[in-house]
């Protein structure tokens, strides 16, 4: 098969999948469904390509082991906080700027990150096309950072969803543990990841073109998407305790020291 045909069929099966999503978001009319299936998405396309494509043994199973551990954990987390929660504030905030037909506009929306989800799986399908044999000094290095940004996306998930389960803390701003040194841990973990995935690529033919994915995370959490929308919300509920918080803690990037102690939660 070739790349191009490999590509098609990739965009297929993503397309299906996120119209299942669509439609259970008709059925529940909750959209956070597509965050789920975005995650889940990139694990299927990944285990398909270590499934099906030629390349060495050894990196199409860890193409199997990083792309797909990583995307169920990240799919299965995302679909118990939407079926268990209310809507996701991001995308709260979407149907009041939308306001009319909303259906349709989420449907563009679910078929625009099926696209988005093939681009970020090629540092996946370059590694499982890549038969010389594994072990490179950057697909070493890219596993070492793999795991430690998984451990670290799985923390800051963690201390986020016991902070919330804790009733005395509704309408409170979270700063346990990562949260206390950015405000949005989970995206910079997430980020991480990408960049561990492009690091095991690049070594690989047309690896280059893998750093796209990292490029393409890092523009959505940071301008579209991710710390915007979340942020807008966040401001909305919470008022200047959010305020206090983006005075004392850095958006993106971890930093231990502090700004400021405008510690109103």
């Amino acid at each position: 098969m070739d790349i191009l045909a490999t590509l098609l069929t990739a965009t297929g099966i993503a397309m299906a999948l996120m119209l299942l999503a669509w439609l259970l978001y008709r059925a529940t009319d909750k959209a956070s469904w597509v965050d789920a299936f975005w995650a889940g998405n990139l694990a299927v396309l990944a285990m398909g390509y270590a499934w099906f494509l030629p390349g060495d043994a050894t990196r199409r199973a860890v193409v199997a082991i990083v792309g797909g551990l990583w995307g169920a954990r990240l799919a299965a987390h995302i679909a118990v906080r939407v079926a268990r929660g209310p809507e996701d504030p991001r995308y709260v905030t979407l149907r009041r700027e939308w306001k009319d037909n909303l259906p349709a506009r989420f449907f563009r929306f679910y078929m625009v990150q099926a696209a988005v989800d093939v681009v970020l799986s090629l540092p996946f399908l370059l590694m499982a096309l890549d038969a010389s044999p594994f072990g490179r000094p950057t697909e070493l290095a890219g596993l070492t950072l793999w795991a430690l940004a998984l451990g670290g996306e799985s923390l800051a998930d963690a201390q986020l969803a016991r902070f919330k389960r804790d009733p005395a803390n509704a309408g409170r701003v979270c700063r346990a543990g990562l949260w206390g040194v950015s405000r949005h841990p989970n995206y910079f973990f997430e980020w991480l990841l990408w960049c561990a995935f492009a690091l095991m690529a690049s070594g690989s033919p047309w690896g280059w073109v893998s750093w796209s994915a990292p490029a393409m995370m890092l523009y959505f959490l940071l301008r579209v998407t991710g710390i915007p929308l979340t942020e807008r919300q966040a401001i909305a509920t919470k008022g200047e305790a959010y305020r206090a918080y983006q005075h004392d803690v850095p958006a993106f990037v971890p930093w231990l020291g502090r700004r400021g102690d405008s510690r109103a939660v």
